[in-house]
């Protein structure tokens, strides 16, 4: 597939021009113009750069790439060594941010809900950033907690009385903590995002709500997974997921 005609239909597909994001959406760097075999990952970094050569791939498709607002405009260091490699291999680099937390089909809200079987009765926003699921029984703060653990793969922490009935969830991937604001407004009995913060534990003491964090890497790996599979479904491109351990 040409490599122009492919970032044309993900900018359409994800919806791009909808977001005003932290860093560029699409094309970030330019590699050679036809794409037969794609490499994912959650983060652009120099092990999945390596991986994606290793596996003769045309293109890296991530969810967190490069030019990040307020970071150092030099290249250097890490950011000299990624784009050598890259540019060196002539490898496109695709990453796809807020588009790809919040599409309604292969989004990490909506994938990680269906890793986690819990199914969106609605949204406290309107940019599907915030989606909210409703239990038939009343879980406790704990089972939960194991629930997301065990799904995940990883210890979840989470902030209040663990025996805190539960019966509707709200939920936003990575680095979203902030948002549990929000959930408190709307009742919510839980919040889960990738990250914590120090006042996040506040946020718990002081309302009637609780938290758990799941993992900022462990939280995002779906999206991109699922928007590998759509592009190998719809055009028949090669794509290869590679999972890299982040404890984060």
């Amino acid at each position: 597939m040409e490599l122009n005609l492919l970032v044309a239909e993900l900018a359409n597909f994800l919806q791009v021009g909808k977001f005003q994001d932290y860093c560029p959406n699409g094309l970030q760097v330019e590699g050679r113009p036809q794409v037969r075999r794609i490499v994912s990952g959650v983060t652009a970094s120099q092990a999945l750069i390596e991986a994606a050569i290793e596996a003769d791939a045309d293109a890296v498709l991530v969810h967190h790439g490069y030019f990040w607002r307020g970071e150092a405009s030099e290249v250097t260091g890490l950011k000299r060594n990624r784009l050598k490699r890259l540019l060196t291999y002539d490898l496109s680099l695709l990453a796809y941010h807020l588009p790809l937390d919040a599409h309604a089909e292969v989004g990490n809200n909506v994938q990680l809900g269906k890793v986690l079987e819990w199914p969106i009765v609605r949204y406290l926003d309107d940019k599907n950033m915030l989606p909210v699921a409703e239990f038939s029984q009343t879980m406790t703060l704990s089972q939960l907690g194991d629930h997301v653990s065990r799904k995940l793969g990883r210890s979840a922490q989470i902030l209040g009385n663990p025996q805190k009935p539960v019966q509707t969830v709200a939920w936003c991937t990575g680095a979203a903590q902030s948002y549990i604001q929000q959930a408190v407004n709307a009742g919510v009995d839980l919040f889960v995002s990738g990250e914590v913060s120090e006042q996040t534990w506040h946020t718990v003491c002081e309302t009637d709500t609780a938290y758990i964090s799941a993992g900022h890497h462990a939280t995002e790996r779906y999206g991109v997974q699922a928007l590998g599979h759509w592009l190998a479904e719809k055009y028949g491109i090669e794509h290869i997921y590679v999972e890299l351990d982040n404890p984060v």
